[in-house]
């Protein structure tokens, strides 16, 4: 029997992992980094993602994504999928990003469209772009769809178009809007995997094809996620449905209201390295941060408030 290929292990729960930095000098922290991935892999996930959103990756330096790249390939078990964010406002610099990333043993890339020209760039362009990035990248590419910051609506028959190409194997569609998720499954066909980036429709994601979720709700509650996807592979969407509903509630009272800030809040709850974000992003009040508590301790991740279910 073959070997899975890349394509055939995009499926299923992948974390966009935070990431660390040091408290007195606000450079990047790959002691903790690597702590936190090994925790994160010996749970039920499928694979991860450095420098997303909730990776906090426009805030990166390139030599410092490159270094932890490196580190994170030393740490995540060789057929494991990495993938990591790129992306830039040139295409040029895109496809720098996606070889310096290749070479430090990434599996795949996660590239946005431009941002700054993106939104009064024509289909054609934008077409163009990404087409040139996948020619050149040594690896497969994976588009984001991430109108909330980006701008940029990538309607589905350009996600259509550009699925076609060989090198573009997967879509993560971070909109929140259900009916461009299920126009995205139409348009992709069998030529790509879908992934949703919104935690709170993981399920009806499934239902409508997609292979998985690149959650960042997941960080904080992978069990949760994993089993949603066991359930709905089971057949069993009265289970799935239930898991889902405390997924919904930590992804929209933490990751919807407060982004990587108040993930990394969440996680040291959970014994897990959270940190200051990097300016200009700023750490939760502690207001804020007793929303984050009772949200968890509502989900049943802490049995009392402050403390991790179970201990």
């Amino acid at each position: 029997m073959s070997e899975p290929t890349f394509s055939d292990r995009l499926a299923g729960v992948f974390l966009p992992v935070t990431t660390d930095f040091d408290e007195l000098t606000g450079d990047v922290a790959p002691v903790s980094f690597r702590d936190n991935l090994r925790k994160w892999v010996r749970q039920p996930i499928d694979g991860i993602l450095l420098f997303g959103s909730t990776g906090e990756g426009v805030l990166l330096d390139e030599d410092e994504k490159s270094r932890l790249a490196g580190f994170a390939r030393e740490v995540v078990p060789a057929g494991f999928p990495l993938l990591a964010g790129v992306g830039a406002d040139s295409t040029r610099a895109t496809i720098r990003q996606a070889k310096a990333k290749a070479a430090q043993g990434v599996d795949g890339v996660l590239e946005p469209p431009p941002w700054y020209f993106g939104p009064s760039l024509s289909p054609a362009a934008l077409a163009a772009h990404f087409r040139e990035v996948a020619d050149a990248s040594p690896v497969p590419v994976l588009i984001y769809h991430m109108p909330k910051y980006t701008k940029v609506l990538l309607e589905p028959g350009l996600i259509g178009e550009l699925t076609r190409h060989p090198n573009i194997v997967g879509v993560k569609d971070s909109s929140g809007d259900i009916k461009r998720l299920a126009d995205y499954t139409d348009a992709c066909g069998c030529e790509c995997r879908l992934f949703v980036g919104n935690g709170s429709l993981l399920y009806t994601a499934l239902e409508l094809g997609a292979a998985g979720g690149i959650v960042a709700v997941g960080l904080i509650a992978a069990e949760l996620c994993a089993a949603v996807v066991r359930h709905f592979r089971a057949g069993n969407g009265q289970l799935a449905g239930e898991v889902q509903n405390r997924l919904t509630l930590l992804h929209k009272e933490i990751v919807a209201e407060f982004g990587a800030v108040g993930l990394k809040a969440a996680l040291e709850l959970l014994d897990f390295n959270g940190g200051a974000p990097r300016p200009p992003l700023r750490p939760l009040t502690e207001k804020e941060r007793q929303t984050v508590v009772r949200a968890m301790h509502e989900a049943g991740l802490l049995d009392r408030v402050g403390q991790p279910a179970g201990a």
